[in-house]
């Protein structure tokens, strides 16, 4: 069984379904990244992979249009 990392970044500005599945969109394709989970409620992505660019990931939620900042 593979252990991945997690992390977490907070994401603001989302407000809808259509802003969960464009920040999902954007984090699948960073390279290492297995699944992510976006709860729009508390505004946090969480990030789970095997050997995930936090900078990579902050940067592809910033090409979907949002402000994210990793915790």
């Amino acid at each position: 069984m593979t252990k991945y990392t997690t992390l977490t970044c907070t994401v603001a500005g989302m407000h809808c379904g259509h802003c969960t599945v464009a920040v999902a969109e954007e984090v699948e394709r960073v390279p290492g990244v297995h699944s992510v989970d976006v709860d729009l409620d508390s505004k946090l992505v969480r990030i789970k992979g095997d050997g995930i660019d936090r900078a990579a990931v902050v940067a592809a939620i910033d090409e979907a249009g949002y402000d994210a900042e990793a915790v």
